[in-house]
């Protein structure tokens, strides 16, 4: 391999390979690598690795670029290093997609492992301490770009550049067209975003989606890998990269970062590395999802448009495409601030969380129950109660679901409800109890009087049952909460 390694060296050399190109080479000798075992796929990242290890852990470039916001505007103006980056990221992806054992797919809610048998290391776990820290210096220069006042200082070009794509417009109308100029694919199916005669504008917004994307993707892939990963690097660096400017993220980005970052290293991060990890993590997602969600349904409801940050660009035709945008941007987000919700109920991290009928007679005393903090370490959905600065927001995210008529939402909101129910059942915390048997139970009966609930109105009276049946002869609210809504 290593003479194939060699030849393709020089035919790159030469610039009679694409960058492009030897990535996919690059790609299939892993997918051949694959199924020969671990070994092999450790000596065949050994040497794909080696010569982008040797540049992308230079000091250089990362002091020219990354050591502020302007750094990687200057970037911007060297498109071939620029392009160099992104196809060095998306490897970096690719190579972690494409090595390991195959994980089920069928049984995601098993109990959550990073091996599959004694001794198993990932192949890519020994990358990771040198891919990660220049990765996470990008992804927080490219979020600042959105910051003010760094955002009012860029560039026209860079300010148009960062709004849709043409591609991302199609997608959120429903509409299917063949990629022309100006489009770029998903992350992961990109050829050449580098199109000769592209615009300059196109070309950095390309790069900033790509890279975004790939970026987030591969974060999250890393955090299936386990303690390999949480162990590899200080958690706080991922933090105030994914988060420190979250509250000037457009809804796309936000829900991207969700989907491909913070849900895996949510369902990955071992127990007692909540306190470091998860909860520093959802603390700021939270409170700020909370706040941009209720504005963004308030005006949906009240005025029948979604206000939204998202920068939409040029669009041609009606003012009605942008609503349309607007409400699937809006959508899509409570969708995924949701899915980390039901995360947080899986019971492959609430292992400690007994069952409805493990507790026992409804009419038990109070003496029985448990503190809310044996719970921390067994119950993901307990661990966070625990941290009301990570609670209110989730708290306040689950009761007003119920009544911003998205049917999808409140499906995926409906374990974490059960989970609290289980938590107010089975501990004394009297807040805890005070909160399902009050807000959470009127929210739920509000929920039932919204026609897109129909398709889980018997869950949701599932819900309600569990609620009166097991808490109302330990707190007046739910039987007080009963007789006013009927």
């Amino acid at each position: 391999m290593q003479n194939i390694a060699d030849t393709m060296a020089y035919l790159q050399g030469e610039g009679r390979l694409l960058r492009a190109e030897h990535d996919h080479l690059c790609e299939a000798f892993l997918i051949m690598a694959s199924s020969s075992g671990i070994q092999q796929q450790q000596e065949v990242l050994a040497w794909l690795l080696e010569p982008l290890n040797k540049t992308w852990t230079q000091v250089e470039w990362q002091t020219a670029y990354l050591s502020d916001p302007s750094g990687l505007t200057d970037m911007f103006a060297d498109t071939q290093f620029m392009w160099s980056i992104y196809h060095t990221v998306t490897f970096f992806e690719k190579a972690l997609k494409r090595s390991g054992t195959k994980r089920s797919t069928t049984a995601p809610q098993a109990a959550i492992t990073t091996t599959t048998a004694t001794g198993y290391l990932h192949p890519m776990s020994s990358h990771l301490s040198w891919i990660l820290p220049p990765l996470l210096r990008l992804l927080r220069c490219i979020h600042a770009l959105w910051a003010e006042p760094f955002a009012q200082s860029l560039t026209g070009e860079i300010k148009a550049a960062k709004s849709m794509t043409i591609s991302e417009q199609a997608s959120l109308l429903g509409e299917t067209s063949k990629p022309t100029k100006g489009q770029v694919a998903p992350a992961d199916g990109l050829l050449d975003v580098q199109r000769e005669g592209e615009s300059k504008e196109n070309n950095i917004r390309n790069w900033l989606r790509g890279v975004r994307d790939s970026g987030y993707n591969l974060i999250g892939l890393a955090a299936t890998l386990g303690e390999a990963f949480f162990r590899c690097i200080d958690g706080s660096s991922v933090i105030l990269a994914l988060m420190e400017n979250v509250q000037v993220m457009e809804f796309r980005h936000l829900r991207q970062l969700m989907h491909l970052a913070v849900v895996p290293l949510v369902k990955y991060c071992p127990a007692e590395l909540w306190q470091i990890w998860t909860a520093n993590l959802l603390q700021p997602i939270f409170v700020h999802c909370q706040q941009a969600l209720d504005y963004s349904w308030s005006s949906l409801l009240r005025e029948g448009r979604a206000k939204v940050p998202d920068s939409f660009g040029n669009i041609s035709g009606s003012e009605l495409k942008v609503e349309v945008m607007e409400e699937k941007l809006l959508r899509d987000l409570t969708r995924e601030v949701c899915s980390v919700l039901w995360v947080l109920a899986l019971p492959g991290l609430n292992s400690g969380l007994p069952s409805l009928e493990q507790l026992g007679p409804v009419n038990r005393i109070d003496s029985s129950l448990k503190s809310l903090e044996s719970f921390a370490s067994s119950s993901l959905t307990g661990f966070l109660m625990l941290n009301v600065g990570t609670a209110l927001p989730a708290l306040r995210i689950t009761v007003e679901v119920f009544s911003w008529t998205d049917s999808e939402a409140v499906t995926k909101v409906i374990p974490f409800c059960g989970a609290l129910i289980h938590l107010a059942v089975a501990t004394n915390r009297a807040e805890l109890r005070q909160f399902v048997g009050n807000d959470l139970f009127s929210s739920i009966i509000q929920g039932l009087s919204v026609e897109l609930n129909a398709v889980v109105s018997a869950e949701l009276i599932g819900l309600c049952r569990e609620i009166y049946l097991y808490l109302s002869d330990k707190d007046s609210a739910p039987k007080q909460v009963f007789f006013l809504r009927s």
